[in-house]
C-alpha cells in the first residue's frame, strides 16, 4: 500500500508539471505591443488582431493560459479537443471531435481553423496552440479523398503498430492543413505556435503533423510506410500518394521556403518536464530518483521486460540505484495488435512487466498515459508489482494468454491494476514509474575495482 501511495503521489505530481494552462502563462509575456515567447519576440502592429487557433486534449487549457497573458488583445479564434476534455474558453469557439480516429466534427473544426488563418491580414498574429491528438482532431482531407478513406487508413495504420512519426508522415500528404499548409494559409499574418508536445524528441514536424512548421517528408516516404507496414489502403488514397511522387502534384512545403520567415514556434512542456516533476516528488518521499530516459520507443511487451529487469536489479543489485528507489522513463510505445481483446500500449505493457516482475517482492511498475486514456478504453494505464499474477492465478486467469490476445484491461481490471484517471487536461506522451521499496533486500551487490589487474 505505501508503494502505491507513493506510486500516486509521483505521477500527479508528473502531470502538474505539465499543466497546460501554466505552461503556457509561463511562456507568454506581453509588453506594449511586442509578444515575447521563450526567447523570441513577435511585433504585433498596433492595429492588428490576435487569433488563436488550436487543436488537441490539451487546447483548452492552453487557450486559457493565453487568454490569461493577452485578455482583450484577443479577437477570437476556434478550438478543436477530444469528447469528454472541453471547458470554455472566454469567446473562443469550442468544438469537440473524435480522437484518434477522426469524424464529421473534426473536419469542421479543421474548415474552421483554415478559414480563420485566411482571414487574417499582414498586421494580424495568428496564435496556433497545439498538443496531443491534434493531427486526428484536424482531418482535412485532400481533393479526391475522403473522411471515410482517412479512417480507414488512420485505423489500418494504428493496428500495424505504426510510430506517430510514421503515422503523420503519411496524414500530412493526405491533408490540407498539415504538413506546413497551416502557415501557408496564414500568409501574409505572423504566426506562432506553442506546442505542448506529445512526441518523442518533440520533432516540430511531427507534433500534431506540423501544421505550420516545415515537412521533411515526402508522398514517396508516405508509399514506403504503407509499403514497409504492409497496410492496404483505399485506392483513392493510393492514387493521390503516387500521382504526387510522380511529380503531378505539389509537395509539402519543405525546411527554407519564404512561407516560414513569418512563423515561429515553441514547445511549452514536455515529456521530459514531466518526468523531472515527478521525480522531485519521490526525492521529497525519500526514494533515490532518477529521470533515465524520455525516449522509449518499440514494442510495449518487449519495453516491458527492460522495465521489469530494472525493477530487479535495482532490488536485487542496486543498479542502477539502491533502495528505496524511484526510476521514471518516458516515451510511446507501439502495440502491434494481433488478438481480439481490449486495452492500449501502457496496459499491454503493464501486463508484459507483471509476467517479468512475477513474484518479486518490493518492486512496483506504473504505466500512465498522460492524457488519462490508453486505447480505445477509458482507463490510463496499469500498475502492477510482483504479486499481480498471483493474484490472476487466484481467479484462474492465465496472463500470458491475455497477453497474446492484447486483452490487458480484463485482466488488469480483475487483479486491481487498472489507472482511472479521466481526461487529465495534458498529453505529453507515456510515463514509467519504477518504484523499489524501502523493505527491499538488495542481497549481493557486485561491485568492480577502481582497476582490474
Amino acid at each position: 500500500m505505501t508503494l502505491r501511495r507513493d506510486a500516486d503521489a509521483v505521477l500527479r505530481a508528473a502531470l502538474a508539471a505539465v499543466e497546460p494552462r501554466a505552461a503556457v502563462r509561463r511562456t507568454l509575456r506581453v509588453e506594449a505591443d511586442v509578444l515575447h515567447f521563450g526567447d523570441e519576440v513577435v511585433q504585433m502592429g498596433g492595429a492588428g488582431r490576435v487569433l488563436i487557433i488550436g487543436a488537441g486534449k490539451a487546447a483548452c487549457a492552453m487557450a486559457q493560459g493565453a487568454l490569461d497573458v493577452l485578455q482583450d488583445r484577443v479577437s477570437g479564434g476556434s478550438l478543436t479537443t477530444k469528447y469528454g476534455h472541453a471547458s470554455p474558453v472566454g469567446e473562443l469557439e469550442v468544438l469537440e471531435a473524435a480522437h484518434p480516429v477522426p469524424d464529421e466534427r473534426g473536419l469542421e473544426g479543421a474548415e474552421r481553423a483554415l478559414r480563420l488563418a485566411e482571414e487574417a491580414g499582414e498586421p494580424d498574429v495568428v496564435l496556433c496552440l497545439l498538443s496531443g491528438g491534434a493531427s486526428a482532431l484536424w482531418p482535412a482531407p485532400v481533393e479526391g479523398v475522403s473522411l471515410a478513406d482517412l479512417q480507414n487508413v488512420t485505423e489500418a495504420l494504428l493496428r500495424a503498430g505504426a510510430t506517430i512519426g510514421e503515422l503523420n508522415a503519411v496524414r500530412k500528404h493526405l491533408s490540407r492543413i498539415a504538413g506546413g499548409q497551416l502557415a501557408g494559409a496564414s500568409a501574409p499574418a505572423r504566426v506562432v505556435t506553442l506546442a505542448l508536445s506529445d512526441v518523442v524528441g518533440s520533432s516540430p514536424d511531427v507534433i500534431a503533423s506540423g501544421p505550420t512548421v516545415p515537412d521533411p517528408t515526402t508522398y514517396a516516404d508516405a508509399l514506403g510506410i504503407l509499403e514497409r507496414l504492409g497496410v492496404r489502403a483505399p485506392a483513392t488514397i493510393v492514387r493521390h500518394l503516387e500521382s504526387g511522387a510522380a511529380g503531378l502534384k505539389p509537395e509539402t512545403p519543405k525546411p527554407g521556403h519564404a512561407l516560414f520567415e513569418r512563423a515561429a514556434w515553441l514547445v511549452v512542456a514536455s515529456n521530459r518536464d514531466a518526468l523531472e516533476g515527478g521525480a522531485v516528488e519521490a526525492q521529497r518521499l525519500g526514494y533515490r530518483a532518477l529521470v533515465l530516459t524520455a525516449r522509449i520507443e518499440g514494442e510495449a511487451r518487449e519495453v516491458a521486460k527492460v522495465v521489469g529487469g530494472l525493477g530487479v536489479g535495482m532490488r536485487r543489485e542496486g543498479l542502477p540505484l539502491q533502495p528505496p528507489s524511484a526510476l521514471l522513463l518516458g516515451g510511446e510505445t507501439t502495440v502491434r495488435v494481433t488478438g481480439s481483446g481490449r486495452g492500449g500500449r501502457n496496459q499491454e505493457g503493464a501486463l508484459a512487466t507483471a509476467i517479468a516482475l512475477d513474484g518479486e517482492p518490493e518492486v512496483l511498475v506504473a504505466w500512465l498515459g498522460t492524457d488519462g486514456t490508453d486505447g480505445p478504453t477509458d482507463a490510463a494505464g496499469g500498475i502492477v508489482d510482483g504479486a499481480t499474477l498471483s493474484r490472476g492465478r487466484e481467479l484462474g486467469l492465465d496472463a500470458l494468454a491475455y497477453l497474446q490476445n492484447n486483452d490487458a484491461y480484463p485482466f488488469l481490471e480483475a487483479t486491481g491494476g487498472l489507472l482511472v484517471t479521466g481526461p487529465t487536461g495534458t498529453n505529453v506522451n507515456d510515463i514509467t514509474l519504477v518504484l523499489v521499496g524501502r523493505g527491499g533486500d538488495t542481497g549481493w551487490v557486485l561491485r568492480f575495482p577502481a582497476q582490474l589487474p
